[in-house]
């Protein structure tokens, strides 16, 4: 097909945009390199699609540029920019047949630059092999499923052979099953063309699995950006840490390697301070170790519930102060341990997320 030949990179250099006196873009400086896999990631109203809106040239900015391979975009419109666009709830014109919609893009072309019909009908059928779904072709929209429909909005996309392929919570409207077999699709299928893309979404697990790198945004900056495993491993933040994944939270005390929390002391793995200091402590699930042995290193504390379903085990636990815990374990360390509802347990650290120091009052 070719899609790959002439894909594009993006840079936008201190971008802008305002509804009314809200800031849904607030000096937005990033650059997506060509053939890239880019996941922006954020809550509701962080700007994801604000962005992506001014990448396809859909919504004006108040302040900046957008480059396309760096040449200035800002003058062009969006049939202009080589971008395809793949909405959240497929955007399939009803009336027409699967094959219909995906020639649509052709068919309104130019009639200069308008390919025959019979050059037409075989990229509608090279797309819809592209997708596995050429068995499809005669069905309507209504007759498929959510998936096949969003499989379908892509290779829409794809026919005019867009150079930037930009995706708004594509997989958002689908079953969790679905979304699985579609990201994994996705990533096969940029690892195969290679099309510069831009994918919005607020499902961390789906940015983790798919992205080449992240862009974690909120109230329209760019918050962190990274591959997935700097940015759950390395966040600059405690929001970018809440925001990948579960996490547990305490107010402490650091003294003497250990974080002092009500009249427990968790010795802290690696931690080094000159005085006592105040502190939030951020532990992921995983990062705890259970034990029935008494440590002076370790929070007392009461199991409430054990779920075992699943690739890990998860345990709600409450400490003596009545703070709520949530610990990860394998599913071999719960038959080597045994521990049931009720039980009196020590929670140790394995590790710390991260860290902030609080100022202590005057």
């Amino acid at each position: 097909m070719g899609l790959r030949e002439g894909a594009l990179s993006i840079e936008l250099k201190h971008v802008h945009k305002k509804f009314g006196d809200f800031k849904a873009l607030d000096d937005v400086s990033l650059k997506i390199e060509d053939g890239e896999l880019l996941a922006l990631l954020g809550p509701s109203g962080s700007g994801k699609t604000t962005l992506l809106r001014v990448v396809a040239g859909l919504d004006p900015f108040d302040e900046g540029q957008v480059l396309f391979s760096g040449r200035d975009a800002e003058n062009q419109k969006t049939h202009q920019r080589g971008v395809g666009f793949v909405f959240q709830h497929y955007a399939l014109f009803r009336h027409m047949t699967v094959f219909d919609n995906i020639a649509f893009g052709l068919n309104v072309l130019p009639r200069k630059t308008r390919p025959s019909r019979d050059q037409i009908r075989a990229k509608v059928m090279e797309l819809l092999n592209l997708v596995q779904l050429e068995w499809l072709a005669d069905r309507f929209p209504w007759q498929l499923s959510g998936g096949q429909r969003q499989r379908i909005a892509l290779a829409r996309a794809l026919a005019v052979r867009p150079q930037v392929l930009l995706l708004d919570e594509p997989f958002g409207s689908l079953d969790a099953q679905v979304r699985k077999e579609l990201r994994a699709w996705l990533r096969r299928f940029h690892d195969e063309f290679h099309i510069t893309t831009i994918f919005v979404t607020h499902d961390q697990e789906e940015a983790l699995e798919v992205a080449d790198r992240i862009v974690v945004m909120n109230k329209g900056k760019l918050i962190q950006v990274g591959t997935p495993e700097d940015v759950f491993h390395n966040p600059v933040n405690s929001f970018v840490l809440s925001f990948l994944g579960n996490v547990n939270f305490f107010h402490c005390r650091l003294e003497e390697g250990k974080a002092v929390i009500g009249e427990s002391a968790l010795e802290v793995p690696g931690l080094s301070v000159q005085r006592p200091q105040a502190a939030k402590l951020y532990v992921r699930p995983n990062q705890f170790k259970i034990s029935r042995v008494f440590s002076p290193s370790a929070l007392k504390a009461i199991v409430e519930y054990v779920n075992p379903a699943g690739t890990v085990v998860k345990i709600n636990l409450k400490t003596e102060s009545g703070q709520q815990i949530l610990v990860e374990i394998t599913q071999e360390e719960l038959k080597n341990i045994k521990i049931k509802k009720h039980e009196k347990v020590y929670v140790s650290l394995k590790d710390v997320s991260y860290l902030e120091y609080v100022q202590d009052n005057p």
